[in-house]
């Protein structure tokens, strides 16, 4: 039943995707207390909300226009999935903020194989992997995904080498300048990030702990097939799916190292994975089996998402 649902792409599948969405939205929001203390609050629920959808539909954006997936709506349906293993990213503006411009810098990496102004994309890319780490500092990790992207298709080029090292340094001029003049002590609060925590004792209750292995799981299920099977994909995608494998590492990266530590900082492997997701389900020949996988991600979804309110 699943299978027949989101296997086309349909305005009837965005309409489900988009009331799902407002509707585990606002669950968390009255669980947390649906109160607005002030503009600001009110503002920063909306702004939550608006990202969720603007992740959503870019994620979808993406995988539509560099043909990473068939005609379905699988992405979206694994986005959310994966979203609510995590149901605090529903009320986290920041790593929201953050994981939309690793987003944005994605799209523009993996449209590099267009080969279309790939000097724009690289300098793109790098400034919105910047601008993420501003809200949160080890994002700087996908930065090695830019030359990774150069490496796979403009590396006789000596220049663009080069425009990263630019985008770093135009971007730089820019923040401490803004800080000398309106903030004070925001460099030296960017650079306090820099800490490094690999420990795993971060877990407040055992639903935490069980959220975070059902989604380790999903990784591992979807993962090591897609590492195996990439021979298999056309030879003009096969770069672009590589890209998307390595931009599941640098998000499980981001997780191992970063401080304060938590299951919401595994938002940045969530859009990779559901690509892997998506390939894997559609690649399958057996029905039945492809509708016991969606299943089970759903009523895992289902059971991470509200045993954790």
């Amino acid at each position: 039943m699943i299978t027949s649902i989101f296997k086309k792409s349909t305005p009837i599948n965005y309409s489900l995707i988009v009331l799902a969405t407002l509707v585990f939205y606002f669950l968390y929001q009255f669980h947390v207390g649906l109160a607005f203390e002030g503009w600001l609050d009110l503002s920063e629920k909306i702004g939550t909300l608006i990202l969720v959808f603007a992740s959503l539909f870019l994620s979808n954006f993406i995988v539509k226009k560099n043909t990473l997936t068939k005609d379905s709506s699988y992405t979206l349906y694994f986005f959310l999935i994966f979203m609510l293993f995590f149901p605090k990213l529903f009320g986290n503006l920041r790593l929201l903020l953050a994981n939309f411009f690793i987003l944005l810098a994605l799209r523009r990496l993996v449209s590099l194989q267009t080969l279309k102004a790939p000097k724009e994309k690289i300098f793109d890319a790098t400034l919105w992997i910047l601008i993420a780490s501003i809200f949160q500092f080890w994002t700087l990790i996908f930065i090695l995904l830019v030359y990774i992207s150069i490496i796979f298709h403009v590396s006789r080029d000596f220049r663009n080498w080069l425009i990263p090292f630019v985008a770093v340094f135009i971007t730089s001029l820019i923040f401490i300048a803004y800080s000398l003049c309106f903030a004070p002590g925001t460099v030296s609060h960017y650079l306090a990030q820099e800490m490094i925590n690999y420990k795993l004792d971060y877990f407040q209750n055992q639903y935490e702990n069980i959220a975070f292995s059902m989604f380790a799981v999903a990784v591992f299920f979807f993962f090591i097939p897609a590492m195996i099977t990439l021979t298999n994909k056309p030879l003009n995608l096969q770069a672009s799916y590589k890209k998307i494998i390595f931009a599941t590492v640098f998000g499980g990266i981001v997780f191992a190292i970063s401080i304060p530590k938590s299951n919401e900082l595994l938002v940045f492997m969530i859009f990779p994975m559901a690509v892997l997701a998506t390939n894997s389900i559609e690649y399958m020949q057996n029905k039945f089996q492809q509708e016991l996988i969606l299943f089970i991600t759903f009523c895992c979804g289902l059971v991470g998402f509200f045993s954790q309110l």
